[in-house]
């Protein structure tokens, strides 16, 4: 369920964010660039944090 979570929100930002500024610069909106992004945005963000530790620290 993460991993539908995390790629539907990148989808949905990435894209919503390449609109606006495809919007802005007046350029064509690249759906499938923008989607392309997302994946990838999505896939380090999962790597991320696969990456990071799941226990507390212990104070030394």
């Amino acid at each position: 369920m993460r991993v539908f979570w995390t790629v539907f929100w990148s989808l949905l930002l990435i894209n919503m964010l390449s609109y606006v500024v495809a919007n802005m610069v007046g350029d064509t909106y690249n759906y499938m660039l923008a989607s392309t992004v997302a994946i990838v945005f999505s896939v380090i963000v999962m790597l991320i944090g696969e990456a990071l530790p799941n226990e507390p620290v212990e104070k030394h």
